[in-house]
């Protein structure tokens, strides 16, 4: 029996588990995850400093003359004491002396010679960055299961911190099915077809971030499917096209079964792409997908892109979503859970025409996809929809609805 979209992603949630982990220098980890919690080591800022150039004062000497005699650089270690009637020249983070208050922006007084006259208007603790008061000392700054980005690395920087524990990048390998296909750099018959379903889910894999190979695409014979099966068995993922219905070729199921597989997703209710398998041979995961482009393009990129935040580590694995509107009516058949392809413009998802099963060309140019119930037939324009991003990794930590009704 054919699993629903929600079963299927809610299968791949409970049984995919994160890969083992391995410590890489913080500038390797952008795009990884990390596999621990790390703790801060001390406050950031270290020390209370001046946000502004300007001088170091007491509140009490607001709308006074003051003098200044002196002057603290960023880097100092300053050891004077500062007193009522007087002010201390400061540089924009160099550590506040004893006594200071309040921080006035140099273009806030008014000067004649070493005498200042200080507004009436300063605040206790005005322009003093406080220790601590970016990142607290004990405190989680990185949470366990985060995607490390460029600006993580700045965190991880003042921390000093050179190595991180993150998950070990995702092994894929790919291979495709049927004598009809050949590779795109080879010279083909007028009877047969290039393979772009490999060469595209190679290039989507490492896009994110996954370690993948090619295997060439296997013959429509059970040996054959068994051989390159067994070639591929030390990935972490499996991804295969083709073969997976009912024709008298479709050996797909049946060579994976052989060697061991353990199914955990027999098709999915969904158009297109019902016939769908997602299975197990040890710790191995396998996905195959059906053969047309389009309808493997969008169970790619709703269950395989699970699969691998999944695996990844990521806290956030679960798809998350933009509320839009319908730029222009768009007619469905009706009947079937569906998916929708479209361009998204920042604030509205327009439907791509055509798009049928077996296509290539809407796939460049979708930005997003919605997921429709069987009772909708029209999507009117201005209508709410709920849309998946594609063009973008957008995950989040919890379920949320996905579905346009």
């Amino acid at each position: 029996m054919a699993s629903s979209i929600l079963e299927a992603l809610d299968i791949i949630a409970d049984n995919i588990s994160p890969l083992d982990k391995e410590i890489i220098p913080i500038e390797l980890s952008v795009g990884r995850v990390v596999t621990e919690d790390y703790i801060a080591n001390f406050d950031l800022p270290r020390f209370h400093n001046s946000a502004m150039d300007g001088y170091a004062v007491k509140v009490v000497d607001a709308t006074k003359k003051v003098t200044c005699n002196e002057v603290i650089y960023a880097g100092d270690n300053p050891k004077m004491l500062l007193k009522e009637g007087s002010a201390i020249k400061i540089m924009t983070g160099a550590p506040i002396p004893k006594g200071c208050e309040a921080i006035v922006p140099i273009e806030n007084v008014t000067m004649k010679e070493d005498v200042i006259l200080l507004p009436s208007d300063i605040q206790t603790n005005g322009f003093i960055r406080m220790a601590g008061e970016d990142i607290k000392k004990g405190t989680v700054f990185l949470a366990k299961g985060s995607v490390i980005n460029a600006y993580t690395i700045a965190s991880l920087a003042s921390q000093g911190i050179t190595h991180v524990t993150v998950t070990r990048v995702i092994k894929v390998a790919i291979f495709g099915t049927g004598d009809e296909l050949r590779p795109h750099f080879e010279k083909i018959e007028a009877h047969q077809l290039y393979n772009s379903n490999s060469p595209m889910f190679l290039t989507r894999s490492r896009a994110l971030g996954c370690d993948v190979r090619f295997i060439r695409t296997s013959a429509d014979t059970l040996e054959a499917l068994k051989k390159s099966i067994k070639s591929t068995l030390d990935a972490d993922i499996i991804i295969t096209s083709g073969g997976v219905s009912v024709g008298d070729k479709d050996f797909t199921k049946e060579a994976f079964t052989n060697l061991g597989m353990q199914v955990l997703i027999d098709k999915i209710d969904i158009k297109p792409g019902r016939p769908t398998i997602v299975g197990v041979i040890d710790k191995t995961v396998i996905i195959n997908l059906p053969g047309n482009p389009l309808a493997s393009m969008v169970n790619y990129e709703l269950f395989i892109r699970a699969i691998i935040r999944k695996m990844s580590g990521r806290t956030e694995h679960y798809h998350g979503t933009v509320t839009t509107t319908m730029k222009h009516d768009f007619s469905v058949r009706g009947g079937k859970y569906a998916v929708i392809l479209g361009r998204f413009d920042g604030t509205s998802f327009e439907a791509l025409k055509p798009q049928m099963p077996g296509m290539v060309s809407p796939m460049q140019e979708a930005d997003g996809l919605i997921l429709i119930t069987p009772d909708v037939n029209l999507l009117e324009s201005g209508k709410t929809v709920t849309m998946i991003p594609i063009k973008w990794e957008f995950g989040i930590g919890k379920k949320v609805e996905l579905f346009t009704s």
